[in-house]
């Protein structure tokens, strides 16, 4: 594709190169993915790009805030009631957020590595956590707690779904076959660990999360002054 002459914005804004940065690193990963190799896609020259993105750093926060806003839960999704024993509480914005999560990693595999290594301070992943905490607040889960729950909550995310799209990336075996002998136990509770990757695996372990987090805030409040 001819390139465009050096510092034309060929109709270029951010929002359309972190578009583009995406499909490219969806296609080919993040080990391939450059500017430069960014502008040859787009058919224009590198300073073109520069224009509207300040570094390849910008532009890979660019690409973290594309496809974090697939995960926004639609405002008529928000529970309402947001006390934690209400059907519709801080759990269920949590277990849709997780899901909406999850659901973004799986389509974008390659890109998701990218979530896992760098602090996520765009605004779709400020509103989805602003959404969190304000209802566990107003649930009345201890101040703590609440302050402790985004990073217990994307870390578990975090770590569960890097090892679940790493192993869809690379064709990685899923779960090891163990030597019955050198590990008896392990071997023993192999056919428990056949699902994984599926969503069923997943809530599993969003139901431990979200447990301990509730116990946690009930413990605090039962030591509260």
């Amino acid at each position: 594709m001819a390139r465009r002459a050096r510092g034309t914005s060929a109709g270029l804004d951010r929002a359309s190169i972190a578009v583009a940065a995406v499909g490219l690193v969806d296609r080919d990963g993040l080990e391939r993915f450059g500017v430069r190799r960014l502008a040859d896609e787009l058919g224009v020259d590198p300073m073109s790009i520069y224009h509207h993105v300040k570094g390849k750093a910008a532009l890979l926060d660019a690409v973290c805030e594309v496809v974090l806003a697939e995960v926004e839960i639609a405002p008529g999704d928000a529970p309402e009631d947001g006390s934690e024993d209400a059907p519709e509480g801080w759990q269920v914005i949590a277990r849709r957020t997780a899901h909406a999560y999850r659901d973004m990693a799986h389509r974008h595999p390659r890109v998701f590595p990218l979530l896992a290594d760098r602090a996520q301070t765009s605004t779709p992943a400020l509103v989805a956590l602003e959404r969190l905490v304000a209802a566990m607040r107003g649930a009345g889960v201890p101040e703590q707690v609440v302050a402790d729950t985004p990073s217990v909550l994307f870390g578990f995310l975090n770590g569960h779904l890097l090892a679940r799209t790493s192993a869809e990336v690379h064709g990685a075996a899923a779960v090891p076959d163990f030597d019955a002998d050198a590990y008896p136990t392990l071997a023993e509770l192999m056919p428990r660990m056949a699902d994984f990757g599926s969503e069923a695996e997943f809530d599993r372990m969003l139901d431990a999360v979200l447990t301990g987090v509730a116990q946690a805030g009930r413990r605090g409040r039962a030591s509260a002054p």
